[in-house]
């Protein structure tokens, strides 16, 4: 019988942290190995299906998370029941306010959805005790503050093709985050991880009008599409003119 190496167990976690695909990205990254070490143990990670709701609006907040893989809706329901899609989530994004003691919105699985967990109170006490940790969050905070702003600039002032091509540079955009760094990929292929109505919905567009745009920068070349799902864009900078200029999300 083989022998168990002696802290295996104990030892799992912190290799996990270590080799995570957004280790260096995520609000973790500020954290040297031995911090990581207290952080791994806290932690847990956990998958979601496509519809699946992580938290649910007004809830007592009992954990945050990194995204691993996937992307999440951040929805607000409105007084009469309406629910309006008000952000999206990315890998290596933070999900969760650090500190309040409710969530403001509902978080979904817009698709298949794999996320880092801490207990809320246990995470707290570290970035108390890591202002790294601390800091790493503050600059998340304004990151989020800087694309919401974007946001409203584009649903108050750009026209449905310029709203429909910055959606798309947002996704490729994001899309690139996580490839690897070695790699320098001449075509930039993603999922689109909404469907139309959500798209529309995000957007401030009918279903129909998103549809439109799609087929027009298809026609154009500006984006290819294999499949219902999956676009590539074979040059950003051409997708950038058509989404306007001075887009920074």
């Amino acid at each position: 019988m083989t022998k168990a190496l002696p802290n295996a167990d104990r030892l799992a976690p912190i290799f996990r942290c270590q080799h995570c695909a957004v280790r260096n990205r995520a609000v973790c990254g500020a954290m040297t190995d031995e911090q990581l070490s207290r952080l791994s143990e806290i932690s847990h990670r956990k998958k979601y299906s496509v519809g699946q709701v992580i938290m649910s609006d007004q809830e007592p907040v009992t954990f945050f998370a990194n995204i691993i893989s996937g992307t999440i809706k951040l929805t607000k329901t409105i007084a009469d029941g309406r629910q309006q899609i008000v952000g999206l989530l990315f890998p290596p994004d933070f999900l969760g306010r650090a500190f309040s003691r409710n969530n403001p919105y509902f978080a979904e699985a817009a698709s298949d959805v794999e996320v880092c967990m801490f207990p809320n109170e246990a995470f707290e006490r570290l970035i108390d005790v890591y202002p790294d940790l601390k800091h790493r969050l503050f600059e998340r905070t304004l990151d989020e503050l800087d694309a919401a702003r974007e946001w409203m600039l584009l649903l108050g002032r750009k026209t449905a093709e310029e709203k429909v091509a910055s959606f798309l540079l947002l996704l490729a955009r994001r899309s690139l985050v996580v490839a690897c760094p070695n790699e320098k990929p001449s075509l930039t292929r993603f999922e689109l991880p909404l469907r139309r109505a959500d798209m529309a919905d995000y957007l401030g567009l009918t279903i129909e009008t998103v549809s439109r745009q799609l087929t027009r920068l298809k026609a154009a070349g500006i984006v290819g599409m294999s499949d219902t799902r999956t676009l590539e864009v074979p040059d950003i900078a051409a997708l950038v003119d058509v989404a306007g200029q001075g887009m920074a999300l």
